[in-house]
């Protein structure tokens, strides 16, 4: 695919994937159209060699893999692993707020996320929802209000002279959006809101009371390309939906002949542990169910490997020294292999020769990514699979800057790069594990 038609399809993702559920729903829509079938965990699978399969988790998290009509799993599955999930603020279970005349509501700040950028933007609202219908039972939505409804408001500098060298947020006090002048009594609650939106979305889905809720704020610029020449991409949820993207692409681009998977899971930036996160089962009940028996997942498990797909840290020229001198990667100069001798990422010598070898067969450039030895490492899913399953792994990402910010950059030519290698990868014939 060309660089131009992959990054109109890349914005158009984000721009719809709002949150993981949205993100899982579109994953869903491509994978569909791409003939995947979905599979159900409480049913028995009847899998055929060259078929092409999914399943989902919790509606935030989806695997998908296909059946090599040519190797069979437990000969090595080429797998690529990414997180759906991305720092936001998400609105408390009872969350209206009423002070100095202005309607508020309340918000928890999920993963790391970098919250000065979250003032002055135009926010909206999405998640899930869950709600009794009219027969009583329990059902679930995914609703978007896909309008600017809310504000988090600067403290003018006349009021905080301080703000550009000291100003610290609060994120109990400071960052409440504000959604409209001070309610009438007798006014709607949240969930009544909720009820009258999921009514406008879905007017066939009979809501008689919406029960609870899963909802972020996100910024509702949408994604473009900007720069002198439009050589960078600016968006909400790069991190790291750019990699699910990415992933997918090249799974449906792979010619079907090795047993091929890419999973994308939730809950990444808050530890990953969850029914739906890496360090939860998913992953290896998945696996278990393609090759039920012991003796051959360990031949599976053995003759696999994962590439762990999550942004990396691009050099930025006006913090260059937060950066080892030789592991600055450079925006549009590809995709960067992550090490970490402490095992913060999961790449060795042998996983990124793999991966070096591929690039350089699709004549891709790479670039290396090391932490400065006086500073903390992040991490991903990628120790966690590793740990987890025995699947070796190796940790790479495309450069990025604003990592955990309301609006991210990377360039407009890595991911299109890395979706080349990852094809390589996912068809690369015979072992996986050196001669």
């Amino acid at each position: 695919m060309h660089v131009d038609q992959f990054n109109r399809e890349l914005l158009a993702f984000l721009a719809a994937a709002s949150t993981p559920f949205h993100a899982v729903s579109a994953l869903v829509s491509r994978l569909q159209s791409a003939g995947f079938r979905a599979l159900q965990s409480d049913q028995s699978w009847s899998l055929e060699p060259g078929g092409r399969y999914y399943l989902t988790r919790n509606d935030s998290s989806i695997v998908a893999f296909t059946v090599g009509s040519e190797a069979a799993p437990e000969g090595g599955m080429r797998m690529v692993g990414a997180h759906t999930d991305s720092p936001c603020l998400m609105v408390k279970p009872a969350p209206e707020k009423r002070r100095a005349g202005y309607f508020q509501l309340g918000v928890e700040v999920y993963g790391g996320a970098l919250l000065n950028p979250w003032f002055d933007r135009d926010l909206s609202l999405a998640g899930r929802v869950s709600y009794a219908d009219q027969a009583g039972a329990l059902r679930t939505a995914t609703v978007d209000f896909r309008r600017p409804l809310a504000v988090i408001p600067s403290l003018a500098i006349h009021l905080d002279r301080e703000a550009n060298q000291s100003r610290s947020i609060n994120p109990q006090t400071d960052i409440l959006p504000v959604l409209a002048l001070q309610a009438e009594p007798g006014t709607p609650s949240f969930r009544e809101l909720l009820r009258d939106r999921l009514l406008m979305e879905q007017p066939d889905c009979a809501v008689r009371e919406v029960l609870d809720y899963e909802l972020c704020f996100y910024d509702t610029q949408p994604p473009a390309l900007v720069g002198l020449h439009e050589e960078f991409i600016a968006s909400a949820r790069l991190d790291n939906l750019l990699s699910c993207f990415t992933g997918l692409q090249s799974l449906l681009a792979a010619d079907g002949r090795q047993s091929c998977l890419l999973v994308c899971n939730d809950h990444e930036e808050v530890g990953s542990l969850s029914t739906s996160g890496a360090q939860g089962p998913l992953l290896l009940s998945t696996l278990r169910r393609l090759v039920p028996d012991e003796v051959t997942l360990a031949q599976l498990v053995a003759n696999s490997l994962m590439i762990s797909a999550d942004n990396a840290h691009g050099i930025h020229p006006n913090y260059a020294d937060k950066h080892d001198d030789n592991h600055g990667p450079l925006l549009n100069a590809g995709p960067v292999i992550k090490i970490n001798a402490n095992q913060r990422y999961a790449t060795n010598a042998e996983t990124a020769g793999l991966f070096r070898l591929l690039a350089k067969e699709e004549g891709v450039a790479v670039q290396s990514f090391v932490v400065r030895s006086d500073m903390g490492c992040g991490s991903t899913i990628g120790p966690i699979t590793a740990g987890g399953t025995g699947i070796r792994t190796l940790d790479i990402g495309v450069p990025t800057f604003a990592m955990h910010s309301v609006r991210e950059l990377a360039g407009r030519d890595d991911a299109a790069q890395l979706c080349r290698v990852l094809q390589r990868f996912y068809n690369h014939p015979g072992r996986l594990t050196p001669a």
